[in-house]
């Protein structure tokens, strides 16, 4: 029933103020108090899955995009973020929100939904499966072509409302967090809801085997080769993948180029509500 409700809801375009978006395998976590977030959301899932734990006693809040690279490894990693804004004597019990997925040829979905499930089951705390919207139950079929109902979510950290989402901007440093991501990156907290500040790196890696060939490659090819799911992916799935290819090609040591100082790149909400980047001789 819940997940009928879900997918009946039109998407809401998500604008960026009071946003603080999650890509794949980034996590966030914040509480009600939190003067600069309001809302936590992620997008262009397809075979992925969001995942939002919320306990309801502290409000504490997190929202994950995960892939099935590591979930046992990320479900604890989200449980014990999620913790240590709760008070464990205080009231409130821990619910968690499954979102995304459809029914892929390579049953890359189901898979990932079993793994979830299994990891949230494995936590020696109980966790109430409030929301269930995945797999078959995001599923439509269009010309004998499968794809996701939903695509992305948000969630309102100060209500606890969950709604279908899209955000036209996915910043800041997109292309920097992407590439953290296609070169093989474990699930990454990005936030520190004490300081109200957005951390991105420092990431390194090295030189992105055959980019040139990937870059010249048309269309299809990105396409068939770098989703998991070609016939289902949003329209602008390729021009993100050459923007980030085109980034890990400018940057292959970003030990020099980005992170020379070791340090991470810093942002916080300014007036208007935007990310802006903090002087890092400022913190």
């Amino acid at each position: 029933e819940k997940a009928k409700l879900l997918r009946s809801q039109p998407a809401q375009i998500v604008e960026p103020k009071g946003l603080l978006y999650v890509q794949q395998r980034e996590f966030a976590v914040t509480t009600p108090k939190d003067g600069s977030v309001s809302i936590l959301g992620s997008d262009d899932a397809t075979t992925c899955h969001i995942v939002v734990l919320r306990h309801t006693g502290s409000g504490a809040t997190c929202l994950t995009h995960c892939d099935g690279s590591d979930t046992e490894a990320e479900v604890s990693l989200i449980m014990s973020s999620v913790k240590s804004f709760s008070n464990p004597s205080g009231c409130g019990r821990l619910e968690v929100h499954l979102v995304g997925g459809f029914n892929d040829d390579r049953q890359l979905s189901q898979k990932l939904t079993n793994q979830l499930l299994r990891a949230f089951d494995l936590q020696p705390e109980d966790v109430h499966l409030v929301t269930f919207c995945v797999t078959e139950l995001n599923d439509r079929e269009e010309q004998d072509i499968h794809f996701p109902i939903i695509y992305g979510i948000a969630v309102n950290v100060k209500t606890a409302e969950i709604f279908p989402a899209t955000f036209p901007e996915k910043g800041p440093d997109e292309d920097l967090r992407s590439a953290h991501v296609l070169t093989g990156a474990p699930l990454t907290n990005i936030y520190d809801a004490k300081t109200e500040q957005l951390r991105i790196g420092p990431y390194f890696w090295g030189p992105f085997p055959h980019v040139d060939f990937w870059l010249e490659q048309d269309d299809t090819q990105i396409l068939q080769n770098l989703s998991t799911s070609p016939l289902a992916e949003p329209p602008h799935f390729v021009s993100h993948i050459r923007a980030t290819l085109t980034f890990l090609k400018e940057h292959p040591f970003p030990s020099r180029s980005l992170f020379p100082d070791r340090k991470p790149r810093i942002y916080r909400k300014n007036e208007e509500g935007l990310w802006e980047q903090v002087c890092s001789d400022k913190i």
